[in-house]
């Protein structure tokens, strides 16, 4: 059987299945891009271009100059005058109508990436939730959240073509959407939102988080349309440099030469960072004054130096990358300037986060076994997964799935290595006392995978892992407490989380009796009730059917590193909340990893 060659960047947009109060932690403004001293403005920028309530520019750039010969030009004011010689300025919409015939343009009352039919949201998805709350939660979550299908729920919202709310600029709101997927790792649905809008509605938010977009995709040439606007509104020296390496990659090199020393005189860059610039503008010029770049003496990662690396093809040393924020790692599982041997680690974790979908990464893999690079160490992986899938007999097959499952010593490798065997565990036909019965449902759900998970329902021991799990996505029998009771009868964790988790999502799924859910909560010590600024906010979006608010709040509920600081309460409110706008599948996988994950 051999795996499928399909690129993993495609998998990257795949949308998928879809105890704290409301924190202040988080970024206002899109992070710098460059070490502390480079970003201090030049000079005083020049008048800014400022936004309409609807977005749209107030004025257009000046009538370039006409040729030589032609008097009829207004010197002083820019104006074109009549043969009576009144001046007629030149209507700004006119000139906008030739940049952009008007069919073309895109309203900015509804900004998105995909819709309905590609698996998008409803267009009403944030309801009438006030604009400047949704700014102010996406801007102050703390990203990337713990859990895989949290994230994969909030990046559907985020990306979803949804209607502006109000007290938003739809450019601005589009920004704000764009710069919480950059932080969550999103670098190729960050760019697509950034293009969602037209380059002539850009307002300053949106320059500011275009340019961030740009560096977390390794791509500085998406900037190159908005470079000459980007300079007047930004007085980051980024623009400065960028306005170097877009004359080299337009074809124009004779312009971008200059432009870089002109850089270097004003002081713009220094080191490293002129280097990587230099860099990209030989790239542009067709390898002319190709630059080596040297890490020796770089003491850290920023997201300016990856941006260009990537861009330019210079290789980052792996000891960098742990100087860097770990959405840097989602970020390169998603680059396609690198092999799929390079990309291969960094994957698993973008996987095991929900950047990368099961089938992105079964991809990825399959390409390295294709090309039998017996260089690499990830070729050993890719062996194993073929034989996981197509091994002569079940028990070859059990073994490579143990191999891939046992190898990883971090919790977050763990979980990514039952992302990747998904639907390699399908191929195992349920059996009686199978000893990995808990790990192959773990594996299924991990990727949503239900129906065929829930074919071992009859086959695994009560209050056993797997018997949990499945018992959090069979909409059959309810669970009674003496079911709990087994299972936490047989429980390993010292800490009882699993039990608790267990509970929570039960409860929250509606899956217990009202008095058996009550009973559970007072012996477990879990708070059902708690109520706080963020339970609030959660349950009247659920009540208004606000699933997109629903997603964004789920996602503020988990400010924490790991799944170790959410609270069964926490888990509670999520789950109960999702299944109440429609998105119960979503709600069974979240309860499901929580298990698996604790």
């Amino acid at each position: 059987m051999r795996l499928s060659r399909n690129s993993v960047g495609a998998g990257a947009l795949a949308l998928g299945l879809i105890v704290v109060g409301i924190p202040a932690i988080g970024q206002d403004t899109p992070e710098s891009i460059l070490p502390p001293g480079f970003n201090e403005p030049v000079a005083a920028p020049t008048s800014a271009p400022t936004a309409s309530p609807t977005g749209d520019r107030p004025t257009a750039p000046g009538v370039p100059g006409l040729p030589a010969g032609l008097a009829t030009v207004g010197e002083e004011d820019g104006t074109v005058p009549d043969d009576a010689g009144t001046p007629l300025p030149i209507d700004p919409r006119l000139i906008a109508e030739y940049n952009m015939p008007s069919y073309a343009r895109r309203s900015l009352a509804m900004v998105g990436v995909v819709g309905v039919p590609e698996g998008g949201l409803n267009p009403a998805a944030f309801g009438n939730a006030d604009g400047r709350f949704l700014q102010t939660l996406m801007r102050k979550l703390n990203a990337p959240v713990p859990s895989r299908w949290v994230s994969i729920g909030l990046r559907q919202a985020l990306a979803s073509k949804v209607k502006t709310p109000a007290r938003l600029n739809g450019a601005d709101f589009a920004a704000e959407r764009a710069w919480l997927l950059v932080r969550m790792g999103e670098s190729v649905v960050a760019r697509a939102m950034v293009e969602a809008v037209d380059p002539d509605r850009y307002t300053p938010k949106m320059y500011q988080v275009a340019m961030q977009a740009a560096l977390a995709s390794g791509d500085p040439a998406t900037v190159c349309p908005v470079v000459a606007d980007g300079r007047k509104v930004s007085s980051e020296r980024a623009w400065i440099l960028a306005d170097a390496m877009c004359a080299s990659l337009s074809g124009v090199p004779g312009e971008a030469g200059p432009k870089i020393k002109a850089a270097r005189r004003s002081g713009a860059a220094r080191g490293i960072d002129l280097l990587l610039a230099e860099k990209v503008v030989g790239t542009g010029s067709k390898g002319q004054g190709a630059v080596t770049i040297e890490w020796d003496n770089v003491d850290r990662l920023t997201v300016w130096r990856y941006g260009l690396a990537m861009a330019s093809g210079a290789e980052i040393p792996m000891p960098l990358y742990a100087t860097a924020a770990v959405q840097v790692q989602y970020w390169r599982a998603q680059s396609p300037r690198l092999t799929e041997s390079a990309r291969a680690s960094s994957a698993e974790l973008a996987a095991a986060q929900g950047v990368l979908s099961n089938a992105a990464l079964v991809d990825l893999f399959g390409k390295i076994d294709s090309d039998g690079d017996q260089g690499a160490a990830e070729l050993g992986i890719a062996r194993d997964l073929r034989t996981a899938y197509a091994g002569p007999d079940r028990d070859a097959r059990l073994v490579a799935l143990r191999t891939l499952w046992d190898e990883p010593k971090r919790p977050r490798g763990q979980y990514a290595r039952l992302v990747l065997t998904a639907r390699a565990a399908t191929t195992i036909a349920p059996y009686k006392d199978a000893p990995d019965a808990d790990r192959l449902v773990a594996s299924m759900l991990s990727a949503g995978l239900e129906e065929p998970a829930l074919r071992w329902k009859g086959n695994v021991v009560r209050g056993s892992n797997a018997w949990g799990l499945l018992a959090l996505v069979d909409n059959g029998d309810p669970v009674s407490r003496g079911d709990v009771d087994t299972y936490r009868s047989r429980a390993v964790d010292i800490s009882g989380s699993k039990v608790k988790m267990l509970v929570a999502g039960l409860a929250g799924l509606n899956r217990m009796s009202a008095s058996d859910t009550a009973s559970l909560a007072r012996a477990l010590s879990i708070n059902l009730a708690m109520e706080n600024s963020w339970t609030r906010a959660i349950q009247r979006a659920a009540q208004r059917r606000q699933t997109a608010t629903v997603q964004l709040l789920a996602a503020v509920g988990m400010q924490t590193p790991n799944w170790g600081g959410v609270s069964p309460e926490t888990l509670f409110q999520i789950v109960s909340a999702l299944r109440q706008v429609g998105l119960e599948g979503q709600a069974r996988m979240i309860a499901v990893e929580a298990v698996t994950r604790l």
